[in-house]
């Protein structure tokens, strides 16, 4: 799965208010036997999303038409739970290139990271802000600049940190393996 370079996002935006969403809610341990990334997207949220005969559930945000876009805005403690980064890979198959929470679990950060999806993490207040906003308006948007590691909901900004390596393969689209090819020349150079 290649990772995108990512610069500036602006998009609408789907709120998920919960708070404590851990990864097998994220993604049920029974879809978990396949190891190639591409497909988990369809069971992201399943047990939320869908009834035990498959039929959607209107009530949840992901199958209600108002709300679409590129970020995924989740309440505190997002993440938590098993270390499985089937999480982040359902998340980005998906399509979101973005989850905003005023909390983060550090391995659900890291796999998020790692997989090309950026976790930002807000103020409790900001958090407020932002589902207030969607709820008065569905086609409310908010805008990602990882340069200057903002993010913008109308006139209101706040900064979130981001690990300054992470950050940069974010910028140019490297995973781990592509940040190491990147610097080549520079390791045969010193190894010479």
């Amino acid at each position: 799965m290649p990772i995108d370079k990512f610069r500036i996002l602006e998009s609408t935006y789907v709120p998920l208010p919960a708070e404590n969403v851990d990864t097998d809610q994220i993604i049920p341990a029974r879809f978990l036997k396949a190891t190639d990334r591409e497909g988990f997207g369809e069971n992201l949220f399943r047990d939320w999303r869908y009834a035990a005969d498959g039929t959607p559930n209107n009530d949840f945000v992901l199958n209600k038409s108002e709300y679409s876009g590129k970020i995924l805005v989740g309440g505190k403690n997002f993440g938590s739970g098993s270390s499985r980064e089937h999480a982040a890979w359902a998340i980005h198959d998906y399509g979101f290139k973005v989850v905003v929470s005023s909390f983060f679990a550090d391995i659900f950060k890291n796999n998020a990271l790692n997989n090309g999806v950026l976790p930002v993490t807000v103020s409790s207040e900001f958090l407020i802000k932002i589902f207030q906003a969607v709820e008065k308006d569905g086609k409310q948007k908010l805008v990602i600049d990882l340069q200057n590691q903002s993010i913008r909901l109308n006139g209101h900004v706040e900064i979130f940190e981001i690990n300054s390596y992470k950050k940069n393969c974010l910028l140019n689209g490297f995973d781990d393996i592509d940040y190491l090819l990147n610097k080549k020349d520079k390791i045969e150079a010193f190894e010479a």
